[in-house]
């Protein structure tokens, strides 16, 4: 009895197939760690006499969502913000209020602690904060 011929392989079929990679949002946790994000973000939000001031709502939840939903979109997370509220337009959004370095500062500043909450590693560590650290000088629109 002679051995089954095999096929030859075409040089596609050689190569195994491609690995997909995970989004951003899916390899840090989803929706439950950018929920952990902006909510510890927002803790330090609420105290804070540079930023409160921005936040009009006597309730931080409604700018909570609008934030967890807009980073879960950027990050490879479902559309929600968007099929919301449309385009980002960061900076248009911001343009009411005078962002200051100092309010930049004071963002990262509780931004910086909510990043550090997570324990991500790196590079999801680095990559989300390099992101926040040039948003945050986006947004400065006053002295």
């Amino acid at each position: 009895m002679t051995a089954p011929r095999e096929l030859p392989l075409t040089p596609a079929a050689k190569e195994p197939p491609p690995v997909e990679e995970a989004s951003f949002f899916v390899a840090v946790g989803g929706e439950p760690t950018f929920r952990r994000l902006v909510d510890v973000f927002y803790e330090g939000v609420a105290g804070d006499p540079i930023l409160r001031p921005m936040y009009p709502e006597e309730d931080l939840g409604p700018a909570a969502d609008r934030l967890t939903l807009f980073l879960m979109q950027y990050w490879g997370g479902p559309n929600t913000y968007s099929a919301s509220r449309g385009h980002p337009r960061l900076r248009m959004r911001h343009a009411p209020f005078q962002v200051s370095p100092a309010a930049r500062d004071a963002w990262l500043k509780h931004m910086r602690t909510a990043v550090d909450s997570l324990g991500l590693p790196e590079p999801h560590y680095s990559a989300l904060w390099n992101y926040l650290e040039k948003a945050a000088q986006f947004m400065v629109n006053s002295d």
